[in-house]
């Protein structure tokens, strides 16, 4: 069943969206329990309450699951995964609700718990719950045998050619649950009806059909590794011989090794132009924004230049005027006006000087934060860039080198 989990706060008004009969058609309290009060609203104002005596703004953690559309679960089965979760997460004996919703001829549950631990005052830490519910939510399909949604397949369930660049440093087709390889194979026998179904149906899933010993089929994974047909479906040999004839038009395993290999090599190398390509797409759009920015820069500091440049001018002239001319000069000589006018036109040049510094300093400052926080995000994409191009050569590295010494060491061939 999908778990849907997050931490939050206010746990009066989450009560309120739990306890809403007009979205739901029943709304029933499975159980409240570690609380003082008796129903969802009391305890959730308890734990407001609670929460007051600390700091933390997020006191509850609230989880939703929800079973596949097409099955009808027991209260005890929602419960008994809500243990589960429970401990995944480290919440063993924290106070807890659960309230089960049904609507439109569906049922499923919420649990909400106080992440307030009343003896230390403090709130529950959850590290990677995301994960934790994730990794949970697929066991539950596989140990009830629903079919596992493509969020949960290992990399969708897509064939491993086929990738994009994301998807291939994802890929560990290898370390497949042996009941989600064993689900994928029943999933595309029971759709096929014949070699080319069947085999158009495998591939989708990243295996490849080919013919082994003794005349029979068999299917090999992405690192060449060899599957029984008749195991992995279930089936008897004598059914895949009915629904499949004897396979005389497919490769040899290794001829299919070889086709597998060569795939692989050249969906190495797009999925390299495919990163490059998109490095460039994701860095133009900074580096636009830097020569935009650039050019403004540049414009208000010309700008800022010729203001400055017409007001000094204006100044000197002002200052220039307080000087008489012919006589009034020699007489501001003689009674030492003059130099007076000078040391107070120095002083005042020297000021406009300091204040036209000071306001090209403040343009510069403003404009260097402006640039510093769009630097941050080009440094940010380039040393991303910079680490998936590391990650995707150890990854071809370790397929390449690895990878064929563990498959030959395991299966007894040189991929």
């Amino acid at each position: 069943m999908i778990l849907k989990g997050s931490q939050r706060g206010g746990p009066r008004a989450l009560a309120l969206h739990l306890m809403n009969m007009k979205d739901n058609d029943h709304v029933t309290i499975a159980e409240i329990r570690g609380f003082c009060s008796e129903d969802l609203f009391s305890a959730m104002a308890e734990t407001h309450a609670v929460a007051n005596g600390t700091r933390c703004r997020q006191p509850v953690f609230s989880l939703s699951l929800n079973p596949p559309k097409d099955k009808e679960l027991a209260s005890e089965i929602l419960v008994a995964a809500i243990d589960r979760a429970e401990a995944a997460l480290g919440l063993g004996g924290q106070p807890r609700a659960i309230v089960i919703h049904e609507k439109h001829g569906r049922k499923h549950a919420h649990v909400v718990w106080s992440r307030i631990n009343a003896d230390t005052m403090t709130a529950v830490n959850l590290p990677f719950f995301k994960f934790r519910l994730k990794e949970l939510s697929k066991q539950l399909y596989l140990e009830h045998g629903w079919d596992l949604p493509q969020g949960h397949r290992a990399n969708g369930g897509k064939n491993p050619l086929n990738f994009t660049l994301d998807e291939w440093q994802q890929a560990k087709r290898h370390d497949l649950d042996p009941r989600e390889i064993k689900q994928a194979f029943q999933d595309a026998w029971r759709r096929s009806d014949n070699l080319t179904t069947l085999r158009h149906a495998l591939e989708e899933q990243g295996y490849f059909l080919a013919k082994g010993d003794s005349r029979t089929v068999v299917a090999l994974d992405i690192h060449g590794k060899v599957y029984s047909l008749a195991r992995w479906c279930q089936t008897r040999s004598k059914h895949i011989a009915e629904k499949l004839g004897p396979g005389t038009n497919l490769p040899s395993v290794d001829e299919a090794r070889k086709a597998i290999r060569n795939g692989v090599a050249k969906n190495v190398i797009a999925r390299r132009a495919e990163q490059a390509q998109r490095h460039e797409i994701e860095r133009k759009p900074l580096k636009d924004a830097a020569h935009t920015m650039r050019a403004i820069h540049r414009k208000e500091r010309e700008s800022m230049a010729k203001r400055q440049t017409e007001r000094w001018r204006k100044e000197s002239v002002a200052r220039a005027g307080k000087f008489r001319r012919g006589l009034g000069i020699v007489m501001d000589a003689l009674t030492g006006r003059l130099f007076a006018l000078r040391k107070e036109n120095e002083l005042e040049a020297h000021s406009a000087w300091l204040r036209d510094r000071a306001q090209r300093e403040q343009l510069f400052s403003l404009q260097f934060k402006e640039r510093e926080a769009l630097q941050k995000q080009i440094d940010r994409v380039s040393e991303r860039h910079r680490l998936e191009r590391l990650r995707t050569a150890r990854r071809i590295m370790a397929f390449v080198q690895t990878r064929p010494r563990k498959a030959e060491a395991d299966y007894g061939y040189d991929l």
